[in-house]
């Protein structure tokens, strides 16, 4: 019995203990910064992580975090320079740089994020303004947000706050104006597409004619070199048959002849014709007979000969 009594009074006695060191000792993380008021008095800031001390149940702990936060400012309209309205939506890092100011003015993180999303709202609402609608959501963007910040900075130093930076998730034109932006953009694409068509047929219409000009001159050229290779084939022709004729002109009266008989005559063809018909004389083989034949029996005809046809 006394045994037990024993244990219950030095277990009681460990968790006061426990208790009245958790009263006299302050732990300090790494992430936190606190602050020692009495009676809500400020009294001093511990900011490096460890063990402090403090005067037990007299004097109360705050504590803040040291580490940059975010405030998510919800989706807001600003006017541009040019009256375009634009919707977007701030994104702001920032700490608590002076707890002791931080906890007079605006108490809390939930305070802060609401003072914050005022100032810089009212910030971005004069940097739009200062500017046009293709100027805040272009290439320039980074620099109107960087005066934000800045301007944001120096106005929150008197809450305790150091803002890191200030950036856009998000620029979009209001829902109600989309649709006749993109229609107008839809429209200027077309006059563009339009544009270059109407160009690039003109291109092709001016090369087109070129290569017909080209094709036209080619085919003039050869047309006038086929026209005297022609003519000095006809030339070279004729000057052999008269060569020809004049070395012999029985024999060639004879050659021409037979290619006359090639021409009407083929396989197993049947002619009628006259018994004095000069066809006969070589038909009938070599003689007397062919002197007295007529001089133009040996021509070549100017037209292939039925193969079969009565004189």
């Amino acid at each position: 019995m006394r045994l037990n009594v024993f244990l219950f009074g030095g277990l009681v006695t460990l968790i006061a203990a426990f208790a009245l060191l958790k009263q006299v000792f302050v732990i300090v993380d790494e992430r936190e910064q606190v602050i020692i008021t009495q009676f809500g008095e400020y009294i001093r800031t511990i900011q490096k992580p460890g063990l402090a001390a403090k005067v037990p149940f007299l004097q109360t702990s705050i504590r803040f975090d040291r580490r940059i936060l975010a405030s998510d400012a919800p989706q807001a309209e600003y006017l541009s320079q040019d009256k375009k309205r634009l919707v977007a939506d701030p994104v702001t890092r920032w700490r608590i740089a002076d707890p002791l100011k931080f906890f007079k003015t605006v108490r809390d993180e939930s305070g802060a994020r609401a003072r914050l999303d005022d100032l810089v709202f009212s910030e971005l609402r004069r940097e739009v303004a200062s500017h046009t609608f293709a100027t805040v959501i272009g290439a320039n963007r980074e620099i109107i947000m960087d005066a934000v910040a800045k301007s944001a900075r120096e106005k929150a130093v008197e809450f305790g706050i150091e803002v890191v930076d200030v950036r856009i998730k998000r620029a979009d034109l209001p829902k109600e104006v989309q649709q006749s932006v993109f229609a107008r953009m839809q429209a200027e694409r077309e006059r563009e597409a339009k544009r270059y068509r109407s160009e690039g047929e003109e291109e092709a219409n001016k090369l087109r004619s070129q290569t017909d000009k080209e094709r036209t001159i080619v085919l003039a050229e050869a047309e006038q070199t086929a026209q005297v290779q022609r003519g000095e084939g006809d030339a070279t022709a004729t000057r052999i048959y008269a060569e020809a004729y004049g070395k012999d002109p029985e024999f060639y009266r004879f050659v021409r002849s037979l290619q006359s008989y090639e021409l009407f005559l083929g396989q197993r063809s049947t002619l009628l014709l006259s018994a004095d018909s000069p066809l006969f004389r070589y038909l009938a083989g070599p003689g007397p007979e062919g002197d007295k034949t007529a001089p133009g029996a040996s021509l070549i005809p100017s037209a292939k000969v039925p193969v079969s046809r009565e004189w």
